[in-house]
């Protein structure tokens, strides 16, 4: 539970008790960042078709959205939710679960190809958020690749069974993004979760000083991040209703 005075643990988390939690467990504006890949990747393939990006779209909406961030959750409680053990270990099967029983029909109707996309998937889903052999897979760049590069090469696959090198920059593109939101959101946390006070003054040339504190330091790194989650977003649905006027 967050403690009365105490900095909530994201700019996007609810207040605690009941479904609020649930919604702030989703991290939304993150999600939706993370699955603007997906559709990036997906709109920019050779061939398109919108019911193969929805499927795509719930698939990571279960494994990250849901998942993944149950899992998180249930490994040293981040977002200090009061959501019981049990109820996340569930909400993790299910999710993962349902990501794979969609990527599974995936592969039975559209092509082979996906396996291995399924079977990556998994693995970093459970890797990155369990912190599987010893954590090395749950840093900065694994980040990138799991939740930048591999949404968007999925959801190229999903759509076109080929890889062109139009694909990888696709995904590059998308991890470089995913690096630059880790640049931000990292000392955001340490600002919001770790740090017990802060103290220092900023001297400007014309004399004038602005005192520091957490809640200056937070402002331009989580408004930063506000903006580009919108973004990625704005700009996905631009490029997907772009595909489908082209036809």
């Amino acid at each position: 539970m967050v403690e009365p005075g105490r900095r909530r643990p994201a700019f996007y988390a609810l207040s605690p008790g009941g479904w609020r939690e649930f919604v702030t467990l989703l991290h939304p504006p993150y999600t939706a960042w993370h699955l603007s890949y997906v559709a990036l990747g997906a709109a920019l393939a050779p061939s398109f078709a919108l019911w193969k990006l929805g499927a795509t779209l719930a698939a990571f909406l279960l494994a990250l959205g849901v998942g993944c961030h149950a899992l998180d959750e249930l490994c040293g409680r981040p977002l200090q939710t009061s959501i019981g053990a049990g109820v996340l270990v569930v909400l993790a099967a299910l999710g993962l679960g349902g990501a794979v029983a969609i990527g599974i029909l995936g592969a039975v109707i559209v092509s082979a190809w996906l396996v291995p996309a399924i079977l990556a998937g998994s693995f970093l889903a459970l890797a990155y958020n369990l912190e599987l052999f010893g954590g090395r897979f749950h840093n900065d760049l694994w980040f990138a690749i799991s939740w930048g590069a591999f949404p968007a090469l999925t959801g190229w696959l999903a759509q076109s069974q080929s890889i062109r090198p139009q694909a990888l920059l696709v995904a590059f593109a998308c991890l470089l993004v995913s690096l630059a939101q880790r640049r931000l959101s990292t000392p955001a946390r340490a600002l919001r979760r770790r740090t017990a006070s802060v103290s220092g003054s900023q001297t400007l040339e014309d004399g004038s000083v602005l005192e520091l504190d957490a809640a200056r330091l937070l402002e331009p790194l989580e408004g930063a991040l506000s903006v580009l989650s919108v973004a990625m977003v704005a700009l996905a649905t631009a490029v997907v209703i772009a595909r489908l006027s082209a036809g």
